[in-house]
């Protein structure tokens, strides 16, 4: 089954690749998922951390990588369950690798539950390879069935370590740059002081900045971001 012929689809953010992740302290999920989107290493992978720490992020970096080795993937945020089909997994089993992010929003949905967990031994007889996210470990997720909670728990567990200030100003450097962005230190360091801290946000202000800068034809000053911002 091609991605073209899945039942649904969820698009990618063109910027949500491997290379424009700062990886900081969370090198080993780097070095897992690139083996992972080659159809190498690990089946199965639980990545935990908190809002905003990178894990949509490299959900679809590896959807976007897996073409690059051969590989079908696909991405499918467990968010807003209520918008899903109620056939959407049949058939994922036969894709090389399968992305489930935000897992915690169906935990206790018993009909999502059974699922999934159907889904998670299919994928295994298959040799396919899956990773999971949420905001919790395993283990503090309320799932209610006993044989879906075991199954979690089964791979290796990764928790996303925060970035630094220091990585955090990298990142956003990082960033603006693949945009084709000046963002000086000055304007990182306020951004940092007066912006909510979580990268997602972060990148978010970025973009808006971009955006304005584009229109306006002006770089990004502290006083064009205060401008802008309305700070």
């Amino acid at each position: 089954m091609s991605l073209q012929q899945l039942p649904l689809g969820f698009s990618l953010r063109d910027d949500a690749t491997f290379t424009n992740f700062l990886p900081g302290h969370n090198q080993q999920i780097m070095h897992t998922l690139s083996a992972m989107v080659q159809g190498k290493g690990d089946n199965y992978v639980y990545i935990w951390g908190a809002p905003g720490s990178g894990r949509s992020h490299l959900l679809q970096a590896s959807c976007h990588a897996a073409p690059e080795f051969a590989q079908t993937a696909v991405y499918i945020p467990l968010s807003e369950p209520a918008t899903l089909t109620l056939d959407f997994l049949v058939g994922l089993e036969h894709i090389n690798l399968i992305c489930l992010d935000d897992i915690e929003h169906i935990a206790g949905n018993q009909y999502w539950e059974e699922q999934i967990f159907h889904l998670f031994n299919r994928v295994r007889a298959n040799n396919k390879r899956l990773i999971i996210t949420a905001t919790v470990p395993p283990v503090a997720l309320s799932i209610k069935l006993p044989d879906l909670q075991s199954r979690l728990s089964w791979g290796t567990v990764y928790q996303l370590m925060a970035l630094s200030d220091e990585e955090k100003l990298s990142a956003l450097q990082l960033r603006a740059q693949r945009r084709g962005l000046d963002l000086d230190l000055a304007v990182g360091k306020f951004l940092l002081r007066r912006c909510p801290r979580d990268m997602r946000q972060l990148f978010n202000t970025l973009e808006q900045l971009d955006q304005a800068s584009l229109a306006e034809q002006r770089r990004l000053t502290i006083p064009f971001v205060k401008d802008v911002l309305g700070v």
